[in-house]
């Protein structure tokens, strides 16, 4: 069982407060501040940033209009792909709620994970809550995982991961992900980047004029979602 230093202690308590119960698949990043406050260290532009809040806003409303409160729906943009999570009713609302949030502006692609069934309980979705944190907190006690640079999801037990990583990080978190106690599954929505783009993408110090910042954006690669077992 891995044991937590003080300081990431002290984090997970922290993080379990800030996100009490009301947003129990509530997605996280790490950097500068806790929550979901932009981070200088986020891979996404800060465009893309401001795409992904508006995404997240637009495809609520539309659960909220067109479903109330009667399914469990979670919307988690990243990088203008969308992960779908939660439960509702039938299949029917399952093609519904994905057809709805692919025609929100912006929107490039839809990855839906909804599943067919009675919405998670109150208790379930503490514990998703507890998850985020701990999943979280195993990162940042990790010295070469960069938590910042993963959004985090947890639906009964299930992680889903998200971001601009290459292989090598994806595999590396997802190996301390699956360490965590209670993790039943881990599933991967990457944008992936080679180990070049990532290079290119840390400021060169010794010569700032080499870094051209107007160079155009190469769009990540994505993946269809990879669902790793917890055995």
């Amino acid at each position: 069982m891995k044991i937590f230093n003080k300081s990431t202690a002290s984090l997970l308590s922290t993080l379990v407060m800030c996100l009490g119960l009301a947003s129990c698949a509530a997605p996280l990043m790490f950097g500068g501040v806790i929550g979901g406050a932009m981070v200088a260290s986020d891979r996404r532009t800060a465009g893309i940033q401001l795409e992904d809040e508006m995404i997240e806003q637009r495809s609520g409303t539309a659960m909220r209009e067109n479903f109330g409160n009667k399914e469990h729906i979670n919307i988690t943009s990243y990088n203008r792909q969308v992960l779908i999570t939660g439960e509702v009713s039938n299949d029917t609302v399952r093609r519904q709620v994905e057809s709805l949030v692919s025609r929100v502006e912006n929107v490039r692609a839809v990855v839906n994970e909804l599943a067919i069934g009675t919405g998670s309980s109150t208790s379930e979705r503490a514990n998703d809550v507890l998850m985020v944190a701990k999943v979280k907190a195993s990162m940042v006690d990790t010295e070469d995982v960069f938590a910042n640079v993963f959004k985090v999801v947890s639906e009964r037990g299930t992680i889903y991961l998200m971001g601009r990583v290459t292989q090598r990080e994806a595999k590396r978190a997802t190996d301390v992900v699956r360490s965590v106690s209670g993790v039943k599954r881990v599933v991967r929505v990457f944008d992936y980047l080679t180990e070049d783009e990532l290079r290119a993408m840390q400021p060169k110090r010794s010569n700032p004029e080499s870094v051209n910042l107007n160079a155009p954006v190469v769009p990540a690669r994505s993946e269809q979602p990879v669902v790793t077992p917890i055995k």
